[in-house]
Formats: structure tokens, C-alpha cells, sequence
């Protein structure tokens, strides 16, 4: 597919990209007792702290290094030093998650050369672990701050070595569009086989929603920093999405685990094709449960694909969530009508549309209104181009800051693909329209079915 950039405005109007910062930070928190730090200036940490709040309507531990504009001159290597000694006395997390904006990177700071001369002035520190992931905000968007997040943890933490492989130890890296839902669904099924799953980032664990006992200053929590290095040991890595590729490429260059990256997970052939992969891993049949929710799914579909054929979407997300949505919209009959995503990459070139536009919500909205549009699939700042053409919202993606449950909703595998499609066959229901005739299809369907009974 042809992926088109808009080159014609001068800035975005309603934007749909997120920081890379902001999603280098998300990787870090799915990491237990670890505490993201963002090397900028407040308002860079302020605003991704809001947006993170808001979607998962928890208290999220986001630091800053405060950055001023004579520091932000001068070198910004005191406050990082300043920072970690706060942080290291009151909080005392295991792992410190360094992200890089814009700011620290256009002076073209040394930061990792920084990190290494402040480490060996203070031996106070040696069970401290920080990790430095670049995320600037003029290089890519959150996908790929949480890709780079990812591979730093792998390159700082994971031996460089080949190392003994334990026996049914599978990696597991979630794409950034993954709830932690999303995660612990995935990595239920892993287990179903008899595996062992070390998942990093595991939002599942940090993000999920619990109240701890008592107040916690890191995250609550997540993979355990000594397993990240127990990820060479492994058998086989499983990637999901394409922007995890780097992450898998680093691991098996340090231990030389094997790796099968997926492009999606919605879907009844996605997930046949992840299953499968499963029972090769194990050598176990599909249990009875998973088989049990396939068959569901593919009921599902039966019932739903009267409702979705001859209808119209359009989709704006990250690339490997476009492709993951847009994939199994078609799959149901459904048209792409506009396809918008935050920059160009391999999974964006596989969308079934063309052009896939790189743009912001404003492009969505206008390229919605040019044709027949039934629904639009974004995420919540997309409320505004949905109001503005009266077509329905289905809220997706991040940040999702105006409905409960976000981190909940489960939209991967046989089942979180069945409830996808419940949620957006009925809203193609409630929005019935003069060229979509369901009264007669249902009519049909139920003289079809008389016919059988007698």
C-alpha cells in the first residue's frame, strides 16, 4: 500500500501522535519497583504525567529532571545526577528508566557517557540499576519510544552471552498498544500450553487496577528487574508488532534466542497462527478452553458479518495498531474508507488502504467527511472530527481519558476479538443507515432458519 505524508501544513492541528517520552516511560512502569525519569523540562513530564493519569485513572510514578533554559545551555548532566539522588533516597526503586525529550536531545547531550561517570562517583548506587532510553519527540512517536525503552532494558540488563536455555521459558513483548488486560489474556494463554512466560514490558502487573496495602513510591508492580536477565535463558522470543523487531534483533544478537515476530493479535487467523505457534513450543494439543473460545469467536463472526459487510471506517492509530484493526475490519467485510497513522513504517505499508496518510485528526477528519462514513476508530481526541461529521466514535488506542476501563478492555486473542466485534457490530446496529437493509437480512436469516426446523 502506498503510504502518503501531508505535506502542506505547517503544523498539527488536532494531533494524533504521542511523545516517544511518554511512550518510553509506559515500558518503563511495566517494570517492577522501577521509576520512568524524564530528562527534560517540567512541562515535558507534567504533560505526559496528565495524559497517563487520565487513560489509566491511576497514580503513576513519573519523575522529572527539571531541566532549565540555563541548564538546558550549559549540559544537563547535574540534574540528572540531582535526580537520581532524590529519587535513589526517597523512593529507592530497583530500576531508574531515563528518557531523553527533545529538549536534551537536540543539544545532542552525552547522556549515556554522563550516566556512566555519575554512576562511578557514587558506589551508594551499585544496586541501582538505570537504564538510558533515547526518545525524542522529533524522532518517531510512542510505539517507538516503547520499542526503545524495551531494547535498552535488553542491552543493559541481559547478559551478552549464550546462555543455558531452560526448558518451555518463552519471552513475551507486548506492542505498545496492549493493555495490561491485553497482556495478562495473552500470557494466560502462554501458560495454558505449560510454558513459562517472562513478558517485558508487563503492564498486567503494574497497571491492572489494584489498591496496594499501603503507599508504594514506584511502580506496584511488573516483570522483576533480576528476570529481564533470565531472558537469554529462554527458548524462543515472541514479538508482537513490528516495532518490537529491534527489541527481539538485541536479544537474540546478546544470547542468540530465536525470535518470531507477530504482526497482530485481533483476529481469527492472527491468533490461529500464534496458537499454532504455541503448540509447536509445547507439544501439546490447543487445551479444550482455547479451543472452546475459537469456536465462540468464529460463531461470533457468523452472526456479526451481516452487520459489518457494506459499511464504512476510518481508523487513525499508531502503525501496528492500524494494521491490527484495519486487518480484521476487512476481515469482516467491512471497508477502509481512510486510514491515518503517526509516521511511515513496514506495518502501516501492509493496511489495507491506499493511501494510508501520515497525519494528525484533522486529516482524519477531513478525509472522512469526503465519503460515506460510518464509524471512526481513534482514540478519545478524535471526539471532536467524530462530533464534527456525526458519524459514532469507537474509542481505541491512547490516551482513551473520557469512558472507564481503558486499561481493561481486552481486544486480543479469541475472546478480546469476539468482544471487538460485539462493540462495533452494535454500534454499526444503533447507527442503522437507509443503503444498510438489516431489518431485511434478519428477516432473511430467521426464514432461513424456519426453513431448517421444519
Amino acid at each position: 500500500m502506498n503510504v502518503a505524508e501531508i505535506g502542506t501544513k505547517a503544523c498539527a492541528v488536532n494531533p494524533l501522535k504521542s511523545s516517544p517520552a511518554l511512550g518510553g516511560a509506559l515500558a518503563f512502569l511495566g517494570v517492577d519497583k522501577s521509576l520512568p525519569l524524564l530528562h527534560g523540562s517540567q512541562g515535558c513530564t507534567a504533560f505526559a504525567l496528565v495524559l497517563l493519569v487520565r487513560h489509566f485513572r491511576e497514580a503513576i510514578p513519573l519523575q522529572t529532571t527539571a531541566m532549565s533554559e540555563l541548564s538546558t545551555i550549559l549540559g544537563g548532566a547535574e540534574n540528572i545526577e540531582q535526580a537520581i539522588g532524590n529519587i535513589f533516597e526517597r523512593a529507592n526503586p530497583k530500576l531508574i528508566g531515563l528518557c531523553s525529550t527533545a529538549l536534551t536531545e537536540t543539544r545532542d547531550e552525552d547522556v549515556r557517557g554522563d550516566l556512566r561517570s555519575i554512576m562511578l562517583r557514587h558506589p551508594e548506587w551499585n544496586d541501582l540499576t538505570v537504564v538510558h532510553a533515547p526518545t525524542p519527540d522529533f524522532a518517531g512517536s510512542l510505539e517507538v519510544g516503547w520499542a526503545s525503552a524495551v531494547q535498552a532494558m535488553i542491552d543493559a540488563l541481559v547478559r551478552e552471552e549464550r546462555q543455558t536455555r531452560i526448558l518451555r521459558q518463552v519471552n513475551l513483548l507486548p506492542a505498545s498498544y496492549m493493555t495490561p488486560a491485553d497482556v495478562e489474556a495473552v500470557r494466560d494463554v502462554v501458560e495454558s500450553f505449560g510454558l513459562s512466560a517472562i513478558v517485558l514490558p508487563d503492564l498486567s502487573g503494574s497497571l491492572d487496577g489494584h489498591v496496594p496495602d499501603e503507599y508504594v513510591p514506584t511502580t506496584l508492580g511488573g516483570t522483576p528487574v533480576d528476570r529481564v536477565s533470565d531472558m537469554g535463558a529462554s527458548q524462543i522470543t515472541l514479538a508482537i508488532g513490528e516495532h518490537m523487531r529491534g527489541a527481539a534483533e538485541a536479544l537474540e544478537r546478546r544470547s542468540g534466542v530465536p525470535f518470531k515476530v507477530f504482526d497482530r493479535l485481533i483476529g481469527l487467523e492472527a491468533f490461529d497462527a500464534f496458537v499454532e505457534t504455541l503448540i509447536g513450543l509445547s507439544g501439546r494439543p490447543a487445551p479444550e478452553p482455547l479451543r472452546r473460545e475459537r469456536s465462540r469467536l468464529v460463531d461470533a463472526m457468523l452472526d456479526g458479518h451481516f452487520f459489518f459487510t457494506g459499511r464504512t471506517a476510518a481508523v487513525a492509530a499508531e502503525p501496528d495498531m492500524l494494521l491490527a484493526v484495519t486487518r480484521f475490519l476487512d476481515e469482516m467485510g467491512c471497508r477502509i474508507g481512510a486510514a491515518v497513522t503517526t509516521m511511515k513504517s513496514p506495518a502501516a505499508a501492509k493496511v489495507p488502504c491506499d493511501p494510508v496518510v501520515v497525519g494528525d485528526l484533522d486529516d482524519l477528519e477531513r478525509l472522512a467527511s469526503s465519503g460515506d462514513c460510518d464509524l471512526i476508530i481513534a482514540n478519545a481526541h478524535a471526539a471532536v472530527a467524530a462530533d464534527a461529521i456525526g458519524v459514532p466514535l469507537y474509542r481505541m488506542g491512547f490516551p482513551v481519558f473520557d469512558r472507564l476501563g481503558a486499561g481493561h478492555r481486552v481486544s486480543v486473542g479469541y475472546r478480546g476479538t469476539r468482544e471487538l466485534l460485539f462493540d462495533i457490530g452494535n454500534i454499526f446496529i444503533d447507527h442503522q443507515t437507509e443503503h444498510q437493509p438489516y431489518q431485511r437480512q434478519d428477516r432473511e436469516v430467521a426464514s432461513d432458519a424456519s426453513v431448517i426446523s421444519a
